[in-house]
């Protein structure tokens, strides 16, 4: 949960100063301003100023300096416009303006840039610049954007820490807020899952593999989850990663490339061809008569034809056929004794 403790503390600030600007440095010629007129001012500059920053924060930004490098480039500028503003302004006015222009650039420089700062990519390949050998040219990212049935499903883990996905992963706000809520849930199996997601997205930051990234970028005109990720994909030209199945169909026909974690499963699946001889262990009847059951590492049935009494054994087993349904592959194979009999 966001702490208002900061935007109360800055409107608090520039409110004050700009009271007591308005009290201790009145005009010597023209006008005298009412010190509250001041700290209105000041409230509104400090609103103004969350305003903008807020706008900022929304925005997908490639790379910015960090915090102080951006408060310094703040205040320089601050200072130039308020020699610009001296030739129209004089007294409590122009050191009212460089104040509030000091405190907002200052402020935004500061949080903008601290925010970004780890999208600053200018130093990477220039570990060794002194080195023809280990010089590296500079990576270009290929931002992935996860979704909540990816992060539940508790896999991800397992594949960023082989390596195969580099990185940024792009976690939006309202993704996480959806996994915690499942987490929250009174379902024991939902909240199982929930947490089993949350506990994958900690693996995945821990094991230091792949840079995970939470944004807040929000489309808040749009209600369906789906829709928002399709659409943040496309802002972002970053690669969907997921396991919905109607969510993968609608974000191609958008234009959007998804990685699917259950295609990579379905291809990764060992190559199993008539002829082959397997190690299988028998764990219930099928539903033919004398068939037996077993599976294969990655879940793949096996029926074994006549392998009924043989249930609670492991058998060297020749596979005869295999038959590809829409749930998924099924292996026939036969005992191998009895096939080199046949």
């Amino acid at each position: 949960m966001r702490s208002y403790l900061v935007p109360v503390l800055l409107v608090l600030a520039a409110a004050v100063i700009g009271f007591v600007t308005f009290w201790y440095f009145p005009p010597k010629e023209g006008p005298v301003y009412s010190p509250w007129l001041g700290f209105l001012a000041g409230a509104g500059v400090g609103l103004v100023i969350l305003w903008v920053e807020r706008l900022i924060r929304r925005l997908p930004l490639s790379q910015l300096v960090g915090g102080a490098v951006g408060l310094l480039l703040g205040l320089g500028v601050a200072k130039l416009l308020s020699s610009f503003f001296q030739v129209l302004a004089q007294g409590v006015v122009s050191t009212f303006i460089y104040v509030m222009l000091a405190l907002a650039l200052g402020y935004l420089g500061l949080v903008v840039g601290g925010r970004r700062f780890r999208e600053l990519k200018i130093m990477e390949g220039l570990a060794h610049p002194f080195s023809y050998v280990s010089k590296r040219l500079p990576k270009k990212e290929c931002p992935k954007v996860v979704d909540t049935s990816a992060i539940i499903d508790g896999r991800l883990a397992d594949i960023c820490e082989t390596g195969w996905i580099d990185g940024p992963l792009i976690i939006p706000n309202f993704v996480l807020s959806e996994v915690q809520h499942i987490a929250d849930s009174k379902d024991p199996r939902k909240r199982e899952r929930g947490r089993r997601g949350l506990d994958a997205l900690n693996r995945i930051r821990e094991s230091g593999k792949v840079e995970v990234r939470f944004i807040d970028q929000d489309y808040p005109r749009i209600r369906a989850i789906d829709e928002k990720l399709v659409r943040l994909s496309r802002d972002l030209k970053a690669k969907l990663i997921t396991t919905d199945f109607n969510l993968n169909k609608v974000a191609r026909l958008k234009g959007v490339e998804v990685l699917n974690v259950n295609e990579l499963a379905m291809a990764l699946r060992p190559v199993v061809t008539p002829g082959e001889e397997l190690r299988l262990q028998v764990l219930k009847e099928g539903k033919e008569k004398d068939q037996g059951v077993g599976y294969l590492e990655d879940g793949t049935m096996v029926v074994v034809e006549g392998g009924r009494h043989l249930i609670g054994k492991e058998v060297t087993v020749v596979v005869s056929s295999v038959l590809q349904t829409p749930s998924g592959r099924i292996v026939f194979v036969q005992p191998k004794a009895e096939a080199q009999a046949a």
